[in-house]
């Protein structure tokens, strides 16, 4: 595969982050994620179009070619692989290792994606619970999810990922073992205030709207036991 630029990896992998989060890629999107003016956006998305990675026209979605999604799900892979790594084998905590992801995932040669990818066992998952795409760019079959802003009140429900990946909030949910995989109880949903009621571990704590949504859970359709 063509080497390309870390600027031109960075934009590739928003373009398919956003995509994976249901949110239409625009320029705007790219600019807030990036945090560069639209004008830089507009520059880099007219090059990448001329260098067939991206479909793109003003005002328009942007859309991955099959080389530009190829690009970045190398990129995530290696992201993700490296945030496993950190986190299993060298025991950072999972507020930490998405800094340090982003600094190496441009770095690191194949010979090492592979061998990190043997020492963990081939995992599916990162620490957040995000899917790990694999050498041929297929991603895990998972079941149906839905964000914890929007699960029924009075259900149990497990966390499947975090997808925000501010330090503050990473820490914040880890004291509460409100991680991928805790079993949670919904205890309440409040419209008006904005907020979801769980409880983990015998312990209740209020999110808001927010950060729930920013929470996959995977859905039980029985009623929680009282």
């Amino acid at each position: 595969m063509v080497k390309f630029s870390q600027s031109i990896e960075d934009y590739l992998k928003q373009v398919y982050l956003l995509q994976e989060r249901g949110v239409e890629p625009t320029g705007k999107a790219l600019a807030e994620r990036l945090d560069v003016s639209p004008a830089s956006v507009t520059g880099m998305l007219k090059r990448l179009a001329e260098l067939k990675l991206v479909e793109y026209e003003p005002y328009q979605p942007i859309r991955l070619t099959l080389a530009g999604r190829a690009i970045a799900l190398e990129v995530v892979r290696h992201h993700r692989l490296l945030e496993a790594y950190l986190a299993d084998v060298l025991g950072m905590e999972w507020h930490e290792v998405h800094a340090e992801a982003e600094i190496l995932e441009h770095h690191i040669s194949e010979r090492m994606e592979a061998l990190i990818a043997e020492r963990l066992g081939h995992p599916e998952f990162d620490p957040h619970g995000h899917p790990i795409p694999s050498l041929d760019g297929t991603l895990p079959k998972s079941r149906a999810k839905a964000a914890l802003a929007d699960a029924e009140p009075d259900t149990r429900v497990e966390i499947a990922a975090v997808h925000d990946d501010r330090e503050a909030a990473l820490v914040y949910l880890g004291e509460r073992g409100i991680v991928p995989g805790a079993r949670v109880h919904l205890v309440e949903r409040s419209e008006v205030a904005g907020t979801v009621t769980i409880e983990v571990d015998g312990a209740r704590h209020v999110l808001g709207s927010e950060l729930a949504a920013a929470i996959d859970v995977l859905p039980q359709k029985t009623r929680a036991r009282r």
